[in-house]
């Protein structure tokens, strides 16, 4: 991988899956992390169930919330073409977008695991990630998918393949 310079964000044109997957995550796991703060420890289960999914999508590319989202009628990205009436994310090798699926679940099963046999505080770390997912979807901008891409990692969404939003635009001509 080469290094490389510059700024990554996602398209934010239109609610693909994909992106609507980071907000409902985003979503959970800042709701599952206040819950484990001031209800209940136990509730943390929750941020590790979701960093399951996340790795699981990232290896075999299936999707749960994705598939409720493709029945609900949003259409993927990402999506892998002929898998008939469900949706599978593409797995055919290890692009940018596929990484962060990994590293958030990774990060967020130790952080997880930490808050619990080490100290609360590491739920701060839990709810960074889950402000940074709302945050992703929300705007295209992460952190990490930046700091993967100077890193020489190759996006398969590029946002100057897809017409600006219309938010965009009305900012631009400003």
């Amino acid at each position: 991988m080469a290094l490389r310079r510059g700024i990554y964000v996602v398209p934010t044109h239109r609610w693909y899956i994909e992106r609507t997957v980071w907000l409902i995550a985003g979503v959970v796991l800042l709701t599952s992390t206040a819950l484990a703060l001031w209800v209940n420890p136990y509730w943390i289960a929750l941020v590790i169930a979701t960093a399951w999914a996340s790795i699981a999508v990232s290896l075999t590319g299936f999707c749960i919330v994705g598939n409720v989202l493709y029945r609900l009628g949003f259409t993927p990205m990402l999506g892998r073409p002929g898998k008939g009436n469900f949706y599978f994310m593409q797995t055919d090798r290890w692009y940018l977008e596929r990484r962060i699926y990994l590293a958030v679940g990774i990060n967020l099963t130790v952080a997880s695991v930490l808050s619990v046999i080490h100290s609360p505080w590491w739920l701060t770390f839990t709810g960074f990630v889950g402000v940074a997912m709302v945050w992703f979807a929300g705007t295209g901008y992460c952190i990490m998918a930046n700091s993967l891409y100077w890193l020489g990692a190759e996006p398969r969404l590029r946002p100057e393949q897809y017409p600006p939003s219309a938010d965009t635009r009305q900012l631009v001509s400003r």
